[in-house]
């Protein structure tokens, strides 16, 4: 998908048309997370770090934080998850997106890698 940015904690964040920052995980995460069976989401409102917890996502294997790719206020959270998690592991970079940001500073984007910087990322980790 173009206009994706990553982190190396297997975070994305894609700026929607109404620039909000929506974020949920990378398909390598899914993958290594396994099936899916529960995601505790933020409250709207709630104002997150870049870097920290925003969610939690827990599979069949483990449970594991979803740090935020940037700093913002939760706008909107994907309620659809709490009741199909499995959606995180059937389209994580489309229906399985967790929550969305407005940035307080979009800049922090910046920083992030793009899909070629993250695939090659991804590539030293096998």
């Amino acid at each position: 998908m173009p206009g994706l940015r990553f982190t190396r904690d297997h975070e994305y964040v894609r700026l929607a048309e109404d620039g909000a920052a929506v974020v949920g995980i990378t398909d390598y995460a899914q993958s290594q997370l396994g099936d899916v069976v529960f995601v505790e989401l933020p409250k709207i409102g709630a104002r997150v770090e870049k870097g920290a917890e925003a969610a939690v996502v827990e599979s069949v294997k483990a449970a594991s934080g979803v740090n935020a790719p940037a700093s913002g206020e939760v706008i909107e959270v994907n309620a659809a998850l709490e009741e199909t998690p499995a959606l995180v592991n059937e389209d994580p970079a489309g229906a399985g997106w967790f929550l969305k940001l407005r940035l307080s500073d979009p800049s922090q984007i910046d920083a992030l890698m793009d899909e070629d910087a993250y695939a090659a990322f991804v590539k030293t980790l096998d």
